[in-house]
């Protein structure tokens, strides 16, 4: 059966951005917004836009006056390919010009209220209310086109590797020991809600006891939680799973998978194996489970140190069972100011310490900062050379302490780290010429982590981690001490997804829940269907998720995944394009069974 109607004459038989030489003295028709207009005395030029590129069309007075038109207009373009007199030759299109025939508006458009241009100097709230103008400007174009490219080439590479695509529920079952859940209330069973998933986890170990041995998602993922510019209520991540593995099977996948990406989409060629470093090693070193290896200044140990030292508050902290650590910031004596120095100390404060201590030495005088008095002679000497980078012990430099919990000093050390490479300039470029790299493998990470607040331990990445001892400590572990097989992917300082070797014994599931205070009870009413997969054969498994809007932002160089996102939400999970959150009608609850704030249902539903 046909259709009853005719293919119009406006459809175009070229993009904006595929004319060339060849195409001199060929029929054309061209559709696409118009990006400029301009007058050159008697003949008009229109720039014609579309998403792969410019094409410039020339119109006589004639045409121009007879079909008034504005930027943004979408025109269908009819004409012949020309050479152009003035070429322009940084655009694709440069040698060539179409000379209308005729034109046609495919639509109108009011002036808009930014401008469609690439350095667009407008309220970021401004931007997400006109997403759909916003989204046509070149960069975010450019932005989400690579995106795609990147997220097809590590499909790619996971099919190649006998991975396959299954798709999870995104209704699914609330569960504890994440971020706050999304709830969905359910209209046929009145009082009872779905989550939408903070991540396909639990259904993807399900597959393995399935028998789906390599499985892979482009995942959609849902967690309330506060937003900060590498955070989106909802995101997407590229989640995997294996059977029959060993951690570093998992490392290889994603080495190939990163490496393909990689020179695919940027032409640059990753090592073949990513160095590896226990969670440890990285706080002692870096101070952070996150770390930029891309500059030194690391954390050093003074725990030998400090009893040659008469600083009674190092001696103190040693003997409470704390750390005390120092990094040495290379020509700081003269690059970091005495205001500086406050506004560090600020926000080692704000990290939990109870000041900052440093050190100048060898300024005029012979040395400067609060603990100078301590460091005369062969004191001051041993520690120059114990933080000395490859040997060098030359004065200049600054020392910054950290003398407090273990906790504490990493924090803080770490932070003060990351401030200085900013501030001093050490950090090459994210992108192009001198940008480096840097991936990182952080495994054995601890188990459980206490939270203060809560007065009680929670799973430092899921409950579903292996422990790196399966008897988990014996009856009576002390939990503080469990390493497990978890590991994250780390890329210049950033967390680009974690994972783990996962629990494939129900009796050893069963006990971490018990060490996170989960009662049996408890355990079936919320775990039950996992804890009864798992008696029926479970292949020991694990897997990996890759956040793709924090990679993607990261290979452009972009510090927030806004710009690779179509349409993100702001800092307050608004969309201000749509109006979401918002309101919903009385009648709407009701049939979902949701009182308003303030009121009760009643047991027909009505309020």
């Amino acid at each position: 059966m046909t259709s009853s109607h005719s293919r119009p004459d406006w459809l175009r038989t070229h993009t904006c951005g595929e004319l060339r030489e060849a195409n001199v003295g060929q029929s054309v028709v061209l559709n696409g917004w118009v990006d400029a207009r301009r007058d050159h005395g008697g003949i008009y030029f229109v720039d014609l836009r579309d998403r792969y590129g410019i094409t410039q069309v020339t119109l006589t007075p004639e045409q121009s006056d007879a079909l008034p038109f504005s930027t943004e207009f979408v025109l269908g373009v009819h004409g012949k390919v020309v050479q152009r007199e003035n070429p322009n030759p940084d655009r694709p299109t440069g040698l060539i010009e179409v000379r209308t025939e005729r034109i046609e508006v495919l639509s109108p458009s009011p002036t808009p209220p930014i401008d469609i241009i690439d350095n667009l100097d407008a309220a970021v709230d401004t931007r997400l209310r006109y997403r759909y103008l916003d989204l046509r400007r070149g960069p975010l174009q450019r932005n989400l086109i690579h995106r795609s490219k990147f997220i097809a080439s590590i499909r790619r590479a996971f099919e190649d590797q006998e991975f396959i695509e299954v798709e999870t529920p995104v209704l699914t079952r609330a569960t504890p020991e994440g971020a706050r859940d999304y709830l969905v209330p359910s209209r046929v069973h009145p009082g009872q809600f779905y989550a939408l998933p903070q991540s396909p986890q639990i259904f993807k170990q399900i597959l393995m006891v399935a028998g789906y041995d390599r499985y892979f998602q482009v995942a959609r993922c849902f967690r309330d939680e506060d937003l900060r510019a590498d955070r989106q209520p909802e995101f997407t991540q590229l989640d995997m799973e294996m059977s029959f593995v060993h951690e570093e099977d998992v490392f290889a996948v994603w080495e190939g998978v990163m490496g393909r990406a990689f020179r695919e989409n940027m032409g640059l060629e990753l090592p073949q194996t990513f160095p590896r470093m226990r969670w440890e090693e990285a706080m002692d070193r870096f101070g952070s489970d996150k770390p930029d290896t891309r500059f030194g200044m690391e954390l050093v140990d003074l725990a030998e140190w400090v009893p040659t030292c008469e600083f009674r508050v190092f001696q103190g902290a040693l003997e409470a069972g704390g750390r005390v650590m120092a990094i040495r910031v290379p020509g700081g004596g003269s690059s970091v100011s005495r205001g500086q120095l406050k506004s560090l100390e600020s926000a080692a404060k704000d990290l939990g310490a109870k000041g900052l201590a440093w050190w100048k030495p060898g300024e005029e005088g012979g040395a400067a900062g609060p603990v100078a008095k301590f460091m005369d002679g062969a004191v001051g000497e041993e520690l120059l050379a114990l933080t000395a980078v490859d040997g060098a012990t030359t004065d200049g430099d600054l020392l910054l302490f950290g003398a407090d919990a273990e906790r504490i000093v990493w924090r803080v050390l770490g932070d003060l780290r990351l401030r200085l490479a900013r501030q001093l300039d050490l950090l090459p470029p994210a992108t192009g010429d001198g940008a480096q790299w840097n991936f990182l493998w952080v495994t054995h990470f601890p188990m459980f982590e206490f939270d203060e607040a809560a007065g009680r331990y929670f799973s430092s990445h899921h409950p579903f981690t292996c422990p790196e001892d399966e008897t988990l400590g014996g009856d009576e572990p002390d939990v503080s001490k469990l390493v497990s097989r978890a590991y994250d992917l780390v890329l210049n300082g950033w967390e680009l997804g974690s994972g783990s070797i996962r629990i494939h014994r129900q009796d050893v599931q069963a006990r971490v829940f018990e060490l996170l205070g989960i009662d049996a009870s408890e355990q079936q009413l919320k775990f039950g269907f996992l804890l009864e997969a798992l008696s029926y054969g479970a292949p020991p498994h694990g897997g990996f998720a890759v956040g793709l809007d924090r990679l993607v932002a990261l290979t452009l160089g972009l510090d927030s995944i806004r710009d690779v996102v179509a349409f993100p939400k702001t800092t307050s999970a608004a969309d201000l394009m749509c109006g979401a959150p918002s309101r919903v009608a009385p009648d709407q609850l009701a049939e979902v069974h949701v009182a308003p704030a303030g009121k009760a249902l009643e047991r027909d539903g009505s309020a």
